[in-house]
């Protein structure tokens, strides 16, 4: 019997999503209290890829139980008892065989925060950045993603991609009354540090290292050596997974 888990979690205390030898992760860690719980050995598989230290407010897994699991609700209490406070299981729903968590995934979206101030309170959610970064301009070179689709110029080297291209159907900045800003993303896939690259590079153009018309450019060089480091991975939140409603209809939100 397969089942969908919604989740979320505080990426800084883990090597990221995927299990990984004598690192902590977020899959062997939800492995492990799953197969002490359930009495058998269960094997998690996420919706994809997050990388060290980086967070995820809603996200979604799936695994195989031998036998039908009689209630799921209370299988969420428990699991949560044992998981560490900073992984929270919101439900676990029973799917067709053919659900993927990963494959079956039709869209996926990220959320950056950046916050223009010392804030003791957001250090492990936001990227502290002091500079005075201009919105619009961010927001003419963000709007133009959505012409292309070859982002080699934003894929980790050695990530053996099979392809570079992506579908983005969305990308904006915005701000708050806080004057908190947030760049949300959403596309049918992405690759390795592609948001966290993509955000670095925006932020040089905010604060007029690159035009809006340079930003094109570095994006069709199809160069990582052309766009900017990457931002600081503990602003960046996996936002949502969607699914087809026959595979899977989002139950947890907030």
């Amino acid at each position: 019997m397969r089942y969908f888990l919604e989740l979320r979690y505080d990426g800084a205390a883990y090597c990221g999503w995927q299990r990984q030898p004598d690192q902590p992760s977020v899959q062997q860690t939800l492995e492990q209290a799953l197969s002490t719980l359930l009495r058998e050995e269960v094997r998690v598989t996420g919706a994809g890829r997050t990388d060290t230290g980086v967070n995820a407010s809603y996200y979604v897994a799936h695994f195989d139980a031998t036998e039908p699991v009689a209630d799921p609700g209370r299988v969420v209490y428990k699991l949560n008892f044992l998981l560490p406070g900073d992984i929270a299981v919101g439900s676990m729903t029973p799917v067709g065989d053919e659900a993927h968590a990963r494959f079956s995934a039709c869209e996926r979206e990220y959320r950056y925060f950046i916050e223009p101030r010392k804030n003791p309170f957001t250090r492990g959610s936001a990227w502290q950045y002091y500079v005075p970064l201009d919105m619009e301009r961010m927001n003419e070179a963000a709007a133009a993603l959505a012409e292309y689709s070859d982002f080699t110029s934003f894929a980790k080297l050695n990530s053996n991609n099979k392809t570079n291209i992506c579908r983005i159907m969305h990308a904006a900045w915005t701000e708050d009354e806080r004057g908190v800003m947030r760049f949300t993303i959403r596309a049918d896939r992405f690759l390795r540090n592609m948001v966290r690259s993509l955000v670095g590079t925006l932020v040089d153009v905010g604060r007029g290292r690159y035009t809006p018309d340079e930003f094109r450019a570095i994006v069709e060089s199809r160069d990582l050596a052309r766009s900017s480091g990457g931002a600081p991975a503990q602003g960046l939140f996996l936002s949502d997974v969607r699914y087809a409603p026959e595979v899977f209809e989002r139950t947890m939100f907030y």
